[in-house]
Parts: C-alpha cells; structure tokens; sequence
C-alpha cells in the first residue's frame, strides 16, 4: 500500500477542523450552528444536556479519523493490518462522499418542491453550499490518502 501523504494531510486538516467546530458548539458557541437548520439548529438554541454531550461524544469520534490517516503512515508488519487499514479507510471515504452526496440530492429536492424538509432557505443554501460538498471532500481525502502499489 501507498500513502499519498499530500491527500492524508488535507484529510487530517479536514478532520481536525470538522472535530474542532463540534468542540465549539459543545462549549455554547453558536457559529455557523443555524446554517445546519432543522431540529439541530432548534436543539442548539436552547440545548438539554444530553445534546451537548451528543456534541462532545462525535467531535471525539471525528478525531478518531486523524488517528486512523496517521496509522496508514505506519509500516505494519503484518500484511493483513495494512490490507484492514486500507480496505476500512476506502469505506469510509465512500461513505462520507455518499452521505454529502445523499443529503446534497435530498436537500436539492427539498429546495425544488419535490420533498418537504425542515430547512429554511438559509440553512438549504449553506448546506447546499457548504456543509454538504464538505463531507464529499472530506470522503475524496480519505479515499485517495492510500492505494495499492502496482
């Protein structure tokens, strides 16, 4: 396996800032919290505790990822870790990609008439905008930071 250490850097810098900004909203900050909309948005103004634990618990589980882009510079001895280690990183940048993809197409449908979403114009425009080819970048990093050698 190769690492393209250039695409594994923006990936770590991508997760960074992605755990980072949940960080923030669970110590109260609210930036850039009504441009995610809906019942998170309403959640956020007013947040019970267990939201907030919520937010603590997945800006951890996002910096799990920087863990997981450094083990793929590691040289592991045993061929099925690196083999794992691959194979897992390329589901996960798939499934980042699909899940911006997913909700990027939902939300286009909302913003057309075709579905009904809780989200106000502002909220569709920045996640059409922003939040949702965020997590289909974050996806392309992780699913380019490593590949077979030929």
């Amino acid at each position: 396996m190769e690492t393209k250490k250039w695409i594994l850097s923006f990936g770590v810098i991508w997760t960074i800032l992605f755990s980072g900004l949940s960080f923030y909203w669970a110590m109260g900050g609210m930036f850039g919290v009504r441009s995610l909309g809906g019942a998170i948005y309403e959640m956020a103004l007013n947040p019970a505790p267990s939201f907030v634990k919520i937010v603590w618990i997945t800006g951890y589980i996002k910096l799990l990822g920087v863990v997981w882009l450094l083990m793929l510079l590691m040289k592991w001895r045993k061929p099925w870790i690196q083999t794992t280690l691959y194979l897992i990183t390329k589901i996960c940048g798939l499934l980042l990609f699909l899940y911006g993809l997913l909700n990027f197409v939902t939300i286009s449908l909302s913003a057309i008439g075709v579905l009904n979403f809780d989200l106000d114009r502002y909220a569709t425009f920045w996640r059409l905008v922003f939040w949702e080819p965020y997590w289909m970048i974050g996806g392309i990093f992780y699913f380019f930071s490593i590949k077979k050698k030929n």
